[in-house]
């Protein structure tokens, strides 16, 4: 432990709800030490994969993510029928559709929360199944919703390493004790970073803007050294300057560190801004996917309503 870096006995309160949101269950799993360091620095853990490694040509031809006629039904509701997208190193790809066409349903099976009724999910090439978002994570899936499943009353380093605290082992169990000042220096060199803009480090959730909170909620997921992020409306509810300072994040992180990403968002005007390629959604079929250069807004637009027939969805 750093000097300066004091230690206390610290209880982990948080809600059912909070936990929900980061493991899919209602336990908060400690770990190890090493095991926490490693997830943190990008290390190579069971089942998962490392991005430190360096990329064979084999690898940067193999796409990050494959899904493969992947289905789910809801009781008498077919959510999905037979998908099928593929997502590139470093490539960010719009999802985009009406309400209802299964964007998020998708969203979910690829990061653990549902499981598929049909087809299948390969990341690397290697066919995968989840059973939770842990373990989703551990393939380097993060995942940012809409309500960003930031804890208000805890600051910007809690919240980055909520349900995945640096601990040390305590008399007491199952009291531990925490290294709070290793995890706020990480925090912060992560912030800083990315050139994240934000009041304090220290600073309390609640009283960020709604661009600040969903800059952190990006921040967090980066630095976890994921190798696609997967974002539901990432700039529903901010202003045109906040939406900018997001959308640069996500570029830069797209470009700088190769990070693949799946958005979610129905403003075409900030798809065309950050997107590579489009996949549309429309009753729960993939009827579109196409490189943002080869084709117009008002084409998408067409796909999504149905006044154009299916194109590129094999």
């Amino acid at each position: 432990m750093g000097a300066g870096c004091g230690r206390r006995v610290v209880v982990l309160t948080y809600s059912r709800q909070e936990l929900f949101a980061h493991h899919g269950n209602s336990s908060l799993a400690y770990g190890t030490q090493n095991e926490m360091d490693g997830e943190c620095l990008g290390k190579k853990k069971k089942g998962g994969t490392s991005l430190n490694s360096t990329d064979t040509e084999t690898a940067t031809q193999t796409p990050v993510l494959q899904v493969r006629n992947v289905s789910k039904r809801f009781g008498g509701v077919k959510a999905l029928n037979n998908v099928s997208l593929e997502v590139h190193r470093g490539e960010i790809k719009g999802l985009v559709g009406d309400n209802g066409a299964g964007k998020s349903t998708l969203i979910k099976i690829i990061a653990g929360v549902y499981p598929p009724d049909g087809g299948e999910v390969l990341i690397n090439g290697e066919p995968v199944h989840f059973s939770s978002p842990r373990d989703a994570r551990k393939y380097g899936i993060e995942t940012v919703y809409q309500n960003l499943a930031l804890s208000e009353n805890l600051d910007v380093p809690s919240n980055f390493f909520l349900g995945r605290e640096l601990v040390v082992g305590g008399l007491l169990k199952p009291l531990k004790l925490m290294r709070l000042g290793e995890m706020q220096k990480r925090a912060r060199q992560a912030i800083e970073d990315l050139h994240v803009k934000i009041p304090a480090i220290t600073s309390q959730v609640r009283w960020m803007s709604g661009g600040q909170r969903q800059a952190v909620a990006v921040a967090r997921s980066a630095f976890w050294k994921g190798q696609l992020l997967l974002l539901d409306e990432p700039t529903a509810a901010l202003g045109v300057e906040e939406s900018g300072e997001v959308m640069r994040l996500l570029k830069n992180l797209a470009t700088e560190q190769k990070i693949s990403m799946i958005v979610i968002s129905h403003n075409l005007e900030h798809v065309w801004s950050l997107c590579d390629s489009i996949d549309v959604l429309r009753q729960g079929k993939k009827v579109a996917s196409v490189r943002k250069d080869e084709t117009t807004p008002e084409e998408v637009v067409g796909f999504i309503t149905g006044a154009h027939a299916v194109a590129g969805s094999k």
